[in-house]
């Protein structure tokens, strides 16, 4: 056998790990140029607002300017605010959010999953939900706040028919899109319909119910903000409400800049999440 024949693989596999490595050094490189990029978009669009304010044109009581902004938010920090704390405020708004979002998550998922496997269910309650989907639920928050009043409950009702259909929706498409070959060999082994629902629908709709987690944590803040907008006693939503019936435009922009750095942070944690469940599923699918 010639040496030419045996040293050739030796050649081709050493090439591997250095491409292997190439690509993961451009995919950091792209990271860092992308992450530079956007801070160099958000200093740009700042200093141009601020620049034009100043300048007067752009009305700077309406629009208000970042510089304004920044001090209303450190005297919210510094001196709290008219209805207490910032944290206070902060907190109760994450309360509600997170009360309604993890109601009609679960709603959502447990209501998605039955009508996906249960077409008996699905033919009886489809136009019932499509009706109630085609309702504006941001006008349903007047009729939750004489219902349940000023208290934080009103506030987790909007939260939890703003989550609900998304993530309803999307756990129905779901279990739709299971592999039927996957459904046939489970039942095959002996599994109950219980077992294939917990063990292999439900698993299987994993990816697209987290999709909808995503976005229905915003629809979650935003249905407690209008409740708090509409009538409440504490809250960002609240504070909006106060901001604008004193024409004070930073006061707006302040709390509108922090229901984003809230929003930011629940959405890092979504997506740290949801990197954890998958990897784990890849890893369990490679054994």
């Amino acid at each position: 056998m010639s040496p030419e024949v045996i040293t050739t693989p030796v050649v081709e596999t050493a090439k591997i790990p250095d491409r292997a490595q190439s690509r993961a050094q451009a995919a950091r490189r792209r990271k860092v140029v992308v992450a530079a990029a956007r801070i160099l978009l958000l200093v740009a669009v700042l200093g141009l607002w601020e620049a034009l304010s100043r300048a007067k044109v752009i009305d700077p009581f309406n629009f208000s300017m970042p510089s304004d902004i920044w001090d209303q938010i450190y005297t919210w920090l510094t001196h709290g605010t008219a209805l207490g704390s910032l944290g206070e405020q902060i907190w109760y708004t994450l309360y509600e959010a997170l009360l309604g979002w993890i109601i009609g998550v679960a709603a959502g998922v447990l209501f998605g999953i039955a009508l996906g496997r249960i077409t008996f269910l699905a033919d009886l309650l489809g136009p019932y939900i499509k009706v109630l989907n085609s309702i504006p639920r941001i006008v349903l928050a007047p009729i939750f706040l004489i219902w349940f009043g000023l208290g934080p409950a009103s506030k987790v009702a909007s939260a939890v028919v703003l989550v609900f259909f998304p993530v309803f929706f999307n756990a129905f498409q779901g279990s739709r899109e299971v592999d039927r070959n996957l459904v046939a060999n489970a039942r095959i082994l002996g599994a109950s319909d219980r077992q294939v629902t917990l063990q292999v629908v439900i698993p299987s709709a994993t990816s697209w119910i987290f999709t909808s987690l995503h976005v229905s944590f915003g629809f979650a803040l935003i249905g407690a903000i209008v409740g708090e907008y509409i009538g409440a006693t504490k809250g960002i939503g609240l504070l909006v409400a106060q901001s604008q019936g004193t024409l004070n435009s930073a006061g707006v922009y302040a709390a509108m800049v922090i229901l984003a750095v809230v929003a930011l942070v629940a959405e890092g944690l979504l997506t740290f999440a949801e990197r954890r469940i998958f990897r784990w599923k890849a890893t369990n699918s490679g054994h």
